[in-house]
């Protein structure tokens, strides 16, 4: 039998209304939050970045195909790993199908790795995803967005991530970066690291509903549940 404070009705209404007022004052907030993020100042791409795809050979520029707003998902799959980060894949699981909603609204999004391509379309075969994958391998894309880092500068604890020196254990690391292109400039606009990733992540928004939410308490660490997909089969 559980231990929750059990009401009759009327008074779970009110309490409901009560909340309510929170929700509404927090929508408003992150409202302001995103305002603020749209008018923070870019900078300048200048490098220029090739890219392995399906298709061949692929510049930043030709990442964004019709459009002129790119969303990157930095996906954790490093060129020695057997198999992309978990976590990564938990949140890559969202990507089929908002694609085509995205391309309406002038975005393009593709997810990019350090591994080389072969192991991505395995991986992408076997989890049935059709978004677009490409490799990093061979450029200074990942590095230059403070997603992978050199295993020296780990061994020096000298590694940049989410806009701090941090002590981390792994190579590579996930984040999200936003880019804009006007003509044959392109512009780097945002990007967000950790717990910045949260937002972007459907099932643990509805797991925060739940009466049990997360249900991470007690756990090595927040997301030790986690698996890939198709691990949970069977």
């Amino acid at each position: 039998m559980t231990d929750h404070r059990i009401v009759p009705h009327d008074e779970w209404l009110a309490a409901r209304r009560n909340f309510l007022t929170k929700e509404k004052e927090f929508n408003r907030l992150r409202d302001e939050l995103s305002r603020e993020r749209r008018e923070l100042p870019w900078e300048h791409v200048k490098k220029q970045y090739v890219f392995e795809g399906e298709h061949g050979k692929e510049t930043l520029a030709e990442l964004f195909g019709k459009r002129s707003q790119l969303i990157v998902y930095h996906f954790m799959y490093g060129p020695d790993w057997e198999i992309g980060c978990k976590s990564c894949s938990f949140w890559a699981d969202n990507f089929n199908g908002i694609i085509p909603h995205l391309d309406a609204r002038d975005v393009s999004l593709v997810a990019v790795s350090r591994a080389p391509l072969q192991k991505l379309q395995a991986q992408a075969r076997r989890f049935g995803w059709t978004f677009k994958w490409v490799s990093s391998f061979g450029n200074d894309f990942n590095f230059d967005y403070n997603v992978s880092f050199p295993a020296e500068a780990l061994d020096r604890g000298e590694v940049f991530y989410n806009y701090s020196p941090q002590k981390l254990g792994s190579t590579e690391m996930p984040g999200i970066s936003a880019f804009f292109r006007d003509g044959d400039q392109i512009y780097h606009s945002y990007s967000t690291y950790a717990r910045g990733l949260d937002m972007l992540n459907t099932a643990y928004h509805y797991l925060d509903l739940v009466p049990k939410g997360r249900d991470e308490a007690g756990l090595a660490s927040p997301m030790a549940w986690v698996k890939h997909r198709v691990a949970y089969e069977g």
